[in-house]
């Protein structure tokens, strides 16, 4: 074994079925950046995690459609929808959703306002823009759909049962997979913010106090901003903002009570990456802003991990070969005592598979390189590796398969 690939080794094993198997995870968050098979992977430990006995519910904000065609679902919406081809011998389900966050954003504010407000909002010009592409919107509504479901998940369904007890996210693919993590105080800082207090004077204080409010410099900001912009969008705007006051109040507090869940015990954070510079790269991101942030991190998947069968077989010795193989040819050429097979073209395919398997075992030994150097940089980060596919995941087999590579025991 290489000293590279003897370093590889020296991380702890990820157990990934003993966090699966303990209920006291009830919240499992996979991060990292895009076309690291992040979905795959999430999809896959919702499968494992059923077919061993929990009731899961998969949450993907990734809006590709990969997890619901592996899930041999026909689509993903924001209702959770059962997974029927799962095995339930142990005791589990599996429900999968996708976060939609203008109905999420729907159901907060129908939730929390009454009839006649809520129509009002959804009837504002502004309303449409901010819940479809309001810039921090979607991690507002991941915060809220999270919560929304740890809520559903504490309440017993008809036959006493919990309707899930653990529930799997799988995060945008890029550094705002973690951007959730500041929903809360991005929400304050918007709501407490100068013009949106000024915005919402009217609402909180009164018509008299309004007057107050509006009076000197105040009422002269106003004055300029209904000429530049007009009036009615300005009556518009705060009409707006005063409706969503009360609604956002109360989401403040609820992303602020997601936030100490996500950073409770019964949360567990998975970085994924595939063993190369710039996704290892964005992996030590991860782990370093879960660190900052004193998030619980179980540990990184490897994915897509380069493997051979013949390990003795090196990349040196594999080239070697091959000189061999072509200084055999010259030879039999010169002396015009080529053999029948090499005539057939046999030494020609020997090489040829030969250079292949150099170039991949040197690719693998490049692969150990970055994996022993990510692991010298962050001691004590558990790891587990998932072998490279000669196709794509499409269908639950394949998640199995994925799911058996996650749950190996080192």
């Amino acid at each position: 074994m290489s000293p590279s690939a003897a370093a590889a080794t020296d991380a702890a094993h990820l157990d990934v079925d003993a966090l699966l198997d303990d209920r006291g995870t009830s919240v499992l968050v996979c991060c990292g950046s895009g076309g690291v098979g992040k979905t795959t992977t999430a999809a896959a430990l919702a499968v494992r995690a059923a077919e061993r006995g929990r009731r899961v519910v998969v949450l993907t904000i990734d809006p590709a459609r990969r997890l619901a065609q592996s899930l041999g679902l026909t689509e993903l919406d924001n209702t959770p929808r059962p997974v029927e081809d799962v095995g339930t011998g142990a005791g589990g389900r599996l429900d999968a959703m996708m976060l939609d966050m203008k109905r999420t954003f729907d159901e907060v504010v129908e939730a929390h306002a009454s009839p006649e407000r809520a129509r009002a909002i959804f009837e504002n010009p502004f309303y449409e823009a901010m819940s479809s592409s309001f810039s921090g919107t979607s991690e507002y509504m991941a915060m809220e759909k999270l919560g929304q479901l740890r809520s559903r998940a504490s309440v017993p369904g008809g036959d006493g049962s919990e309707p899930w007890d653990l529930v799997v996210v799988d995060t945008p693919p890029s550094r705002s997979a973690l951007d959730f993590l500041d929903a809360p105080r991005r929400l304050s800082s918007f709501l407490d913010g100068r013009f949106i207090r000024l915005l919402l004077a009217p609402a909180r204080a009164g018509g008299r106090a309004y007057v107050k409010v509006l009076s000197g410099a105040v009422s002269s900001m106003t004055g300029a901003m209904s000429r530049v912009l007009g009036a009615q969008f300005l009556d518009d705007l705060q009409a707006f903002v005063s409706g969503l006051d009360a609604v956002f109040g109360g989401f403040r507090d609820r992303a602020e009570t997601t936030y100490a869940l996500l950073a409770s015990p019964g949360t567990a954070f998975l970085v994924v990456a595939t063993p190369d510079e710039d996704a290892l790269r964005e992996a030590a991101y991860f782990v370093e802003r879960l660190g900052s942030e004193g998030m619980p991190l179980a540990g990184l998947v490897l994915n897509r991990v380069q493997t051979t069968e013949l390990p003795r077989l090196s990349a040196e010795r594999s080239w070697a070969a091959v000189v061999h193989l072509e200084d055999l040819e010259e030879d039999d050429d010169e002396d015009g005592t080529a053999p029948e097979a090499l005539s057939r073209g046999d030494h020609a395919l020997t090489a040829g598979l030969l250079r292949l398997h150099a170039a991949r075992m040197r690719r693998l030994e490049r692969e150990q390189e970055l994996a022993a150097g990510f692991t010298a940089d962050h001691p004590g980060i558990a790891v587990v590796q998932v072998p490279a596919r000669s196709r794509d995941v499409h269908d639950l087999a394949g998640l199995r398969e994925v799911a058996e590579h996650l749950g190996a025991t080192g």
